[in-house]
Protein backbone atom coordinates (compact mmCIF):
# COMPACT_ATOMS: atom_id res chain seq x y z
CA UNK A 1 0.00 0.00 0.00
CA UNK A 2 1.22 3.54 -0.74
CA UNK A 3 1.16 5.63 2.55
CA UNK A 4 0.29 9.60 2.21
CA UNK A 5 3.41 10.99 0.82
CA UNK A 6 4.22 8.21 -1.71
CA UNK A 7 -0.11 8.72 -2.91
CA UNK A 8 0.42 12.73 -3.05
CA UNK A 9 3.69 12.52 -5.11
CA UNK A 10 2.38 9.71 -7.49
CA UNK A 11 -0.92 11.86 -8.07
CA UNK A 12 1.24 14.87 -9.36
CA UNK A 13 3.61 12.92 -11.17
CA UNK A 14 0.11 11.38 -13.24
CA UNK A 15 -0.99 14.59 -13.54
CA UNK A 16 2.27 16.33 -14.83
CA UNK A 17 2.48 13.52 -17.36
CA UNK A 18 -1.48 13.88 -18.90
CA UNK A 19 -0.33 16.03 -21.91
CA UNK A 20 2.75 14.27 -22.73
CA UNK A 21 2.02 10.63 -22.93
CA UNK A 22 2.14 9.66 -26.34
CA UNK A 23 -0.49 6.69 -27.79
CA UNK A 24 -3.67 7.13 -25.68
CA UNK A 25 -1.86 6.94 -22.04
CA UNK A 26 -2.73 10.27 -21.40
CA UNK A 27 -6.11 9.45 -21.02
CA UNK A 28 -5.35 8.36 -17.55
CA UNK A 29 -7.40 10.02 -15.29
CA UNK A 30 -7.55 9.15 -11.12
CA UNK A 31 -7.82 10.56 -7.96
CA UNK A 32 -9.46 7.15 -5.85
CA UNK A 33 -6.15 5.97 -3.92
CA UNK A 34 -7.30 2.64 -5.79
CA UNK A 35 -6.51 3.50 -8.89
CA UNK A 36 -3.76 5.85 -7.51
CA UNK A 37 -2.18 2.64 -6.62
CA UNK A 38 -2.73 0.66 -9.83
CA UNK A 39 -1.03 3.17 -11.75
CA UNK A 40 2.29 3.64 -9.05
CA UNK A 41 2.57 -0.27 -9.60
CA UNK A 42 2.62 0.03 -13.55
CA UNK A 43 5.20 2.43 -12.72
CA UNK A 44 6.93 0.17 -10.94
CA UNK A 45 6.71 -2.88 -13.07
CA UNK A 46 7.74 -0.47 -15.94
CA UNK A 47 11.32 -0.90 -14.87
CA UNK A 48 11.78 -4.32 -15.31
CA UNK A 49 11.17 -6.56 -17.90
CA UNK A 50 8.77 -9.24 -16.21
CA UNK A 51 5.72 -10.30 -18.21
CA UNK A 52 2.68 -8.43 -17.07
CA UNK A 53 -0.83 -9.66 -16.35
CA UNK A 54 -3.73 -7.37 -16.21
CA UNK A 55 -7.06 -8.42 -14.83
CA UNK A 56 -10.49 -6.15 -14.82
CA UNK A 57 -13.95 -5.58 -16.16
CA UNK A 58 -14.36 -4.86 -19.25
CA UNK A 59 -14.25 -0.94 -19.84
CA UNK A 60 -11.86 -0.11 -17.21
CA UNK A 61 -8.80 0.51 -19.39
CA UNK A 62 -7.05 -2.37 -18.84
CA UNK A 63 -5.08 -1.10 -22.27
CA UNK A 64 -4.44 2.21 -21.18
CA UNK A 65 -2.32 0.52 -18.19
CA UNK A 66 -0.17 -1.60 -20.97
CA UNK A 67 0.36 1.57 -22.66
CA UNK A 68 1.91 3.07 -19.53
CA UNK A 69 4.16 0.05 -18.63
CA UNK A 70 5.60 0.48 -21.63
CA UNK A 71 5.29 4.04 -22.14
CA UNK A 72 7.56 3.94 -18.76
CA UNK A 73 10.27 1.23 -19.72
CA UNK A 74 13.44 0.81 -21.07
CA UNK A 75 11.36 -0.03 -24.47
CA UNK A 76 9.56 2.99 -25.01
CA UNK A 77 11.49 3.63 -28.00
CA UNK A 78 10.43 0.26 -29.69
CA UNK A 79 7.05 -0.72 -31.05
CA UNK A 80 3.86 -1.57 -28.76
CA UNK A 81 2.03 -3.75 -30.75
CA UNK A 82 -1.79 -5.00 -29.87
CA UNK A 83 -3.66 -8.28 -30.26
CA UNK A 84 -7.34 -8.91 -29.77
CA UNK A 85 -6.99 -12.53 -28.97
CA UNK A 86 -10.64 -12.57 -28.84
CA UNK A 87 -11.51 -10.96 -32.13
CA UNK A 88 -9.63 -13.57 -34.41
CA UNK A 89 -10.20 -17.19 -35.40
CA UNK A 90 -7.98 -20.19 -33.90
CA UNK A 91 -5.92 -20.30 -37.71
CA UNK A 92 -6.29 -16.63 -38.04
CA UNK A 93 -4.56 -15.70 -34.34
CA UNK A 94 -1.51 -18.08 -34.80
CA UNK A 95 -1.04 -16.01 -38.50
CA UNK A 96 -1.41 -13.34 -36.43
CA UNK A 97 0.85 -13.42 -34.12
CA UNK A 98 3.91 -16.01 -35.79
CA UNK A 99 3.52 -14.71 -39.43
CA UNK A 100 3.02 -16.89 -42.26
CA UNK A 101 5.10 -17.92 -45.57
CA UNK A 102 3.82 -17.81 -49.17
CA UNK A 103 1.33 -20.38 -50.16
CA UNK A 104 0.78 -22.20 -46.65
CA UNK A 105 -3.28 -21.27 -46.95
CA UNK A 106 -5.39 -19.81 -49.62
CA UNK A 107 -5.07 -16.36 -49.58
CA UNK A 108 -1.47 -16.51 -48.49
CA UNK A 109 -0.08 -14.97 -51.85
CA UNK A 110 3.67 -13.96 -49.68
CA UNK A 111 5.24 -13.82 -46.75
CA UNK A 112 3.98 -11.88 -43.90
CA UNK A 113 5.85 -11.10 -40.72
CA UNK A 114 3.65 -11.51 -37.38
CA UNK A 115 3.12 -9.44 -34.11
CA UNK A 116 5.87 -11.01 -32.64
CA UNK A 117 8.12 -10.11 -35.26
CA UNK A 118 7.15 -6.61 -35.48
CA UNK A 119 6.81 -5.88 -31.68
CA UNK A 120 11.00 -7.29 -31.42
CA UNK A 121 12.55 -5.07 -28.90
CA UNK A 122 9.15 -3.68 -28.06
CA UNK A 123 5.98 -4.72 -26.28
CA UNK A 124 3.43 -7.07 -27.70
CA UNK A 125 0.21 -6.63 -25.61
CA UNK A 126 -2.15 -9.59 -25.79
CA UNK A 127 -5.94 -7.95 -24.69
CA UNK A 128 -8.36 -11.26 -23.70
CA UNK A 129 -5.33 -13.75 -23.22
CA UNK A 130 -8.19 -15.57 -21.71
CA UNK A 131 -10.12 -16.44 -25.13
CA UNK A 132 -7.48 -18.11 -26.57
CA UNK A 133 -7.88 -21.78 -27.52
CA UNK A 134 -5.66 -24.46 -25.84
CA UNK A 135 -3.89 -25.00 -29.01
CA UNK A 136 -3.23 -21.20 -29.31
CA UNK A 137 -2.14 -21.52 -25.25
CA UNK A 138 0.42 -24.05 -26.06
CA UNK A 139 2.15 -22.10 -29.01
CA UNK A 140 2.36 -19.23 -26.88
CA UNK A 141 3.96 -20.85 -24.34
CA UNK A 142 6.43 -22.11 -26.78
CA UNK A 143 7.25 -19.16 -27.40
CA UNK A 144 7.89 -17.79 -23.89
CA UNK A 145 10.09 -20.60 -22.99
CA UNK A 146 12.31 -20.34 -26.49
CA UNK A 147 11.89 -17.24 -27.66
CA UNK A 148 11.49 -18.91 -31.44
CA UNK A 149 9.38 -17.92 -34.06
CA UNK A 150 7.77 -20.62 -36.11
CA UNK A 151 6.04 -19.12 -38.74
CA UNK A 152 2.38 -20.78 -40.39
CA UNK A 153 3.71 -22.94 -43.35
CA UNK A 154 7.59 -22.95 -42.57
CA UNK A 155 9.26 -26.48 -41.50
CA UNK A 156 11.07 -24.70 -38.79
CA UNK A 157 11.86 -21.88 -36.41
CA UNK A 158 11.94 -18.75 -38.20
CA UNK A 159 14.47 -17.16 -36.05
CA UNK A 160 14.29 -15.58 -32.47
CA UNK A 161 13.13 -12.06 -31.34
CA UNK A 162 13.04 -10.19 -28.01
CA UNK A 163 10.10 -9.19 -27.38
CA UNK A 164 8.02 -8.32 -23.33
CA UNK A 165 4.81 -9.49 -23.43
CA UNK A 166 1.62 -7.98 -21.22
CA UNK A 167 -1.64 -9.67 -21.22
CA UNK A 168 -4.96 -8.81 -20.44
CA UNK A 169 -8.23 -10.63 -19.23
CA UNK A 170 -11.63 -9.87 -18.28
CA UNK A 171 -11.77 -13.80 -17.26
CA UNK A 172 -10.80 -15.44 -13.79
CA UNK A 173 -8.13 -17.16 -15.10
CA UNK A 174 -7.67 -19.34 -11.81
CA UNK A 175 -10.97 -20.62 -12.34
CA UNK A 176 -10.30 -21.92 -16.46
CA UNK A 177 -7.29 -23.67 -15.50
CA UNK A 178 -9.96 -25.73 -12.75
CA UNK A 179 -12.26 -25.99 -16.21
CA UNK A 180 -9.32 -27.16 -17.85
CA UNK A 181 -9.95 -24.35 -20.15
CA UNK A 182 -6.70 -22.26 -19.42
CA UNK A 183 -3.03 -24.01 -19.01
CA UNK A 184 -1.75 -23.42 -15.45
CA UNK A 185 1.98 -23.59 -16.94
CA UNK A 186 0.57 -20.77 -18.96
CA UNK A 187 -0.74 -18.51 -16.41
CA UNK A 188 2.43 -18.57 -14.26
CA UNK A 189 4.15 -17.52 -17.22
CA UNK A 190 2.38 -14.54 -17.92
CA UNK A 191 1.13 -13.60 -14.14
CA UNK A 192 4.87 -12.53 -12.90
CA UNK A 193 3.51 -9.72 -12.08
CA UNK A 194 -0.56 -9.10 -11.50
CA UNK A 195 -2.07 -5.68 -11.94
CA UNK A 196 -5.76 -5.67 -10.92
CA UNK A 197 -7.47 -2.48 -12.39
CA UNK A 198 -10.82 -2.02 -9.91
CA UNK A 199 -14.32 -1.37 -11.57
CA UNK A 200 -15.79 2.26 -11.59
CA UNK A 201 -18.47 1.88 -8.84
CA UNK A 202 -15.29 0.69 -6.46
CA UNK A 203 -13.38 4.22 -7.08
CA UNK A 204 -16.29 6.94 -7.63
CA UNK A 205 -14.20 9.52 -7.03
CA UNK A 206 -12.84 9.06 -10.40
CA UNK A 207 -16.20 9.87 -11.49
CA UNK A 208 -16.37 13.72 -11.23
CA UNK A 209 -12.74 14.15 -13.07
CA UNK A 210 -13.40 11.87 -15.45
CA UNK A 211 -16.57 13.55 -16.53
CA UNK A 212 -14.49 17.23 -16.04
CA UNK A 213 -12.06 15.66 -18.74
CA UNK A 214 -14.48 14.71 -20.87
CA UNK A 215 -16.40 17.95 -21.13
CA UNK A 216 -12.95 19.72 -21.14
CA UNK A 217 -12.42 17.84 -24.66
CA UNK A 218 -16.46 18.46 -25.68
CA UNK A 219 -16.45 20.51 -29.10
CA UNK A 220 -19.13 22.78 -26.93
CA UNK A 221 -18.60 24.62 -23.67
CA UNK A 222 -21.08 22.41 -21.10
CA UNK A 223 -21.34 22.16 -17.62
CA UNK A 224 -23.34 19.67 -15.58
CA UNK A 225 -25.64 20.35 -12.99
CA UNK A 226 -25.25 19.10 -9.53
CA UNK A 227 -27.99 16.62 -9.67
CA UNK A 228 -26.71 14.95 -12.76
CA UNK A 229 -23.66 14.78 -10.93
CA UNK A 230 -25.28 12.76 -8.13
CA UNK A 231 -26.95 10.43 -10.29
CA UNK A 232 -23.72 10.13 -12.43
CA UNK A 233 -21.53 9.45 -8.97
CA UNK A 234 -23.70 7.19 -7.69
CA UNK A 235 -24.25 4.75 -10.93
CA UNK A 236 -23.14 1.13 -10.61
CA UNK A 237 -21.55 1.82 -14.34
CA UNK A 238 -21.38 -1.81 -15.45
CA UNK A 239 -19.77 -0.95 -18.71
CA UNK A 240 -17.25 1.03 -16.25
CA UNK A 241 -15.31 4.08 -17.85
CA UNK A 242 -16.08 2.97 -21.85
CA UNK A 243 -19.74 3.40 -20.67
CA UNK A 244 -19.58 6.58 -18.89
CA UNK A 245 -17.69 7.81 -21.82
CA UNK A 246 -20.82 7.45 -23.89
CA UNK A 247 -23.58 8.42 -21.59
CA UNK A 248 -21.24 12.02 -21.35
CA UNK A 249 -20.99 12.34 -25.10
CA UNK A 250 -24.61 11.74 -25.42
CA UNK A 251 -25.52 13.69 -22.92
CA UNK A 252 -23.60 17.01 -24.15
CA UNK A 253 -25.61 16.92 -27.44
CA UNK A 254 -28.65 16.47 -25.58
CA UNK A 255 -28.14 19.11 -23.58
CA UNK A 256 -29.71 22.84 -23.18
CA UNK A 257 -28.24 25.71 -23.27
CA UNK A 258 -24.95 24.30 -22.67
CA UNK A 259 -25.86 22.83 -19.35
CA UNK A 260 -26.52 19.10 -18.75
CA UNK A 261 -29.28 17.90 -16.44
CA UNK A 262 -30.92 15.12 -15.04
CA UNK A 263 -33.24 14.99 -18.11
CA UNK A 264 -30.48 15.01 -20.79
CA UNK A 265 -29.28 11.39 -18.72
CA UNK A 266 -30.21 8.41 -20.55
CA UNK A 267 -33.72 6.94 -19.20
CA UNK A 268 -32.24 4.02 -17.79
CA UNK A 269 -29.98 5.37 -15.88
CA UNK A 270 -32.60 8.24 -14.41
CA UNK A 271 -34.65 5.41 -13.55
CA UNK A 272 -31.89 3.11 -11.82
CA UNK A 273 -33.51 3.42 -9.10
CA UNK A 274 -32.76 0.51 -6.60
CA UNK A 275 -29.39 -0.16 -8.91
CA UNK A 276 -28.20 3.46 -7.44
CA UNK A 277 -25.50 3.44 -4.57
CA UNK A 278 -24.93 5.87 -1.89
CA UNK A 279 -22.72 8.91 -2.89
CA UNK A 280 -19.22 7.94 -1.83
CA UNK A 281 -17.94 10.01 1.30
CA UNK A 282 -15.95 13.13 0.57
Amino acid sequence: MLNGSERHNTERTERNHHDDMPGGAQNIIAASPQMLEVLAMARRAAAGESKVLITGESGVGKDLIARTVHIHSPRANGPFIAVNCAGLTETLLESELFGHVKGSFTGAYRDKPGKLQLAHRGTLFLDEVGEMSLRMQALLLRFLETGEIQSVGSHGASGHVNVRVIAATNRNLAERVSAGEFREDLLYRLRVIHVHVPPLRERREDVPILIDHLLKKSQRPVTISDEAMQILQRYRWPGNVRELQNVVEQAIWFAERDMIDVGHLPRGLRNAGEALLPLPDR
